[in-house]
């Protein structure tokens, strides 16, 4: 649903159709929406770093305006016989938005054949005003493989023996690695639930990134990745390419779900902790970095501040990776790097204003570098990466 006008925006039917509105910034040149992103992110950070040394910016990094999103987060609205996949209208009921033009084409072409698996495996959808129903969500992510990861948010365990029954048609026409049930009983807007039920043999999804000498990440159901392969790349290249400007014989990753910095960080003379407060994320990385040998990779399932808060300065790293959500790491974490003596510190960020609250909260660091990220094309979205060190 996505086509280029002329050779510049990039033209959107459903947005056009005033049936989506989640790509704010459709229609408009995507030179122009980088250069506003790194305008506005310059001048949300200038006032915390006023008085320091001046700030490096590298060239932003940027992926395909389109075709980009490996990960598909779908609501089922509709019937049983006609489902819809994608969001609810203002009236609650389904817009179907299968042909998006921002999923990559492998996950673009698998949505119609899981609509037509909706309808075979007779998975009514949930329906918010009745609150009947089953399905409530359909989650897809796509590997760089071409490998799917699939998982059916039902309010109950009800269809589940539908759906093994009709998994194998759907093995057959899609290259499904996993297939998960995730429970979500409650009548709130809540993407996921807590309990997860693994329908296939293998029960993690490859995420195979060209970073370093190669980086595999295992996904399980519940982890989670960033939405753009390319741009994800980008990121962990860049912080490879600091961190090796100051080889650090010792590095926390702190936030660190399945490993992605750590990883790409870890070597065999430099130790590497990640720290995660989410199990199924810390038990992937666990295998990641079994698979690949480093030894002195490990990861602790814990919350990251209190965790770094816990222990003795004798063994504080020489570099701190942090990647919080969009909270920012808060003042307990700033407190205790500013604290710490710790080296230097690498802050992935998709938000700027509480990234600048927290640089503001470290006037111990210097900003030596920055640079922009953009994940999410027609969006206002943005991610950061900046390169700390202490004066």
């Amino acid at each position: 649903m996505l086509g280029r006008v002329g050779s510049h925006p990039v033209q959107c039917d459903y947005f056009d159709a005033g049936a989506c509105a989640s790509c704010t910034w459709m229609g408009r040149a995507y030179a122009d929406q980088v250069a506003d992103k790194q305008r506005h992110v310059e001048q949300v950070l200038a006032p915390a770093l006023e008085g320091r040394a001046p700030v490096a910016w590298l060239p932003p990094a940027t992926g395909p305006e389109e075709g980009f999103r490996n990960k598909a987060k779908m609501v089922v609205a509709g019937t049983v016989d006609a489902p819809t996949l994608g969001i609810l209208g203002a009236d609650g009921r389904g817009v179907d938005l299968r042909h998006c033009g921002l999923h990559e084409p492998g996950l673009h072409d698998a949505l119609p054949v899981l609509a037509e698996h909706v309808v075979r495996a007779r998975l009514a959808p949930y329906d918010v005003g009745s609150r009947r129903g089953e399905l409530k969500h359909l989650l897809v992510t796509r590997s760089p493989d071409g490998e799917l990861m699939v998982r059916w948010v039902l309010r109950s365990t009800e269809p589940e023996a539908r759906l093994r029954k009709h998994l194998g048609w759907l093995l057959e026409r899609l290259p499904v690695a996993v297939a998960s049930i995730n429970v979500q009983p409650e009548h709130k807007a809540v993407l996921e639930g807590e309990r997860e039920i693994v329908l296939t043999e293998q029960s993690t999804l490859t995420m195979r990134l060209d970073v370093g000498e190669g980086l595999r990440l295992h996904l399980r159901p519940q982890s989670f990745f960033q939405t753009n392969t390319t741009v994800a790349t980008a990121l962990y290249e860049q912080a490879r390419a600091w961190v090796s400007e100051t080889e650090p014989a010792s590095v926390w990753d702190l936030y660190s779900g399945v490993g992605g910095f750590a990883l790409a960080l870890a070597g065999p003379h430099r130790s590497v902790t990640g720290v995660e407060i989410a199990p199924e994320a810390v038990a992937s990385a666990q295998l990641s970095a079994a698979e690949a040998g480093l030894d002195r990779a490990r990861f602790v399932a814990a919350d990251a501040t209190a965790w770094a808060l816990e222990q003795p300065p004798a063994t504080h790293p020489d570099l701190v990776v942090v990647n919080p959500p969009r909270r920012g790491i808060g003042p307990a974490l700033t407190g205790w790097l500013e604290s710490s003596g710790v080296r230097d510190v690498l802050y992935s960020s998709c938000n700027a204003t509480s990234l600048a609250r927290d640089l503001a909260a470290l006037p111990s660091y210097d900003v030596e570098a920055a640079r922009l990220l953009d994940m999410f094309p027609q969006t206002t979205h943005h991610e950061v990466l900046v390169r700390l060190r202490r004066r």
